[in-house]
């Protein structure tokens, strides 16, 4: 039998995934670490589990970004889907321009941006707080979805609303039965990506946000100066671990759905 050489690309790859996975992987084994000092192994222990459990600002701050991500995420369904549909509907020069401003807040620094909302919500008065958070994370949020459906809109056949316009639907009808059924998976993704970014987000969450209300990055944030605990590292653990969960149920729902349109066919 021959051999098989180890090529080039094969090393390439074999780095890639070790500087991705590597520190998830170390991420996980210290979380079960005895010592208090990260970078020390002092043996295996579920103290930190147990001190998570018992926090409540750690929680409370997870709710609040949870809270967070999905009000932001939701609005910013809404107004990006409208906004890529009308504008779908809208033949004009100045399509490509409002396309730029829909996606300048993605190209502007995101210090800048923050500095931005800090100023704007001063101006108007607006109270620091979830309110601010939730206006100051749709806002960049938009793009994301906006060009998702936006480019689903682009790649849709346009003969299947004008056959429904010419049974007699109305616009609305159209609109719920025909497009948005068409549009939701693009929808959904840059949903996913959306509550992502605001779960993520640190900077414009510092300069938005109230003394009351405090998210799970900026909690994680203010604790590097005081050193994170292998707490931290079990936290991220359990949310790995939730995340991955969600994939493989999404990953089989996908699946049996799949299964079941084949059935149909038969």
């Amino acid at each position: 039998m021959k051999r098989k050489k180890i090529r080039p690309s094969h090393l390439f790859l074999a780095l890639v995934l070790a500087l991705m996975y590597l520190p998830i992987l170390l991420l996980v084994i210290y979380s079960f670490n005895e010592s208090k000092i990260s970078s020390v192994w002092g043996g295996f222990s579920l103290k930190w589990y147990q001190q998570l459990l018992a926090d409540e600002k750690m929680f409370e701050a997870l709710a609040n970004s949870i809270l967070l991500g999905i009000s932001s995420s939701v609005c910013a369904a809404i107004i990006g889907t409208l906004g890529a549909f009308g504008m779908s509907k809208v033949q004009s020069r100045a399509n490509t321009a409002v396309e730029y401003l829909a996606t300048l807040p993605i190209m502007i620094p995101e210090i800048i941006l923050a500095m931005v909302f800090l100023a704007f919500f001063s101006l108007l008065g607006l109270p620091f707080g979830m309110t601010t958070l939730i206006l100051g994370h749709t806002a960049f949020c938009i793009p994301y979805i906006f060009m998702l459906v936006k480019a689903r809109l682009v790649g849709m056949d346009p003969s299947l609303t004008e056959a429904a316009k010419d049974l007699g639907a109305s616009e609305v009808r159209v609109f719920f039965d025909i497009t948005l059924p068409l549009i939701t998976p693009a929808i959904a993704s840059g949903m996913v990506l959306s509550f992502a970014m605001s779960f993520d987000d640190v900077l414009i969450s510092l300069f938005v946000t109230g003394v009351n209300v405090n998210t799970l990055p900026i909690l994680v944030y203010t604790q590097i100066k005081t050193g994170v605990t292998p707490e931290i590292n079990a936290l991220c653990t359990l949310m790995l671990a939730a995340t991955l969960l969600l994939v493989l149920v999404s990953a089989w729902l996908g699946r049996e759905k799949q299964h079941s349109i084949e059935t149909k066919g038969e």
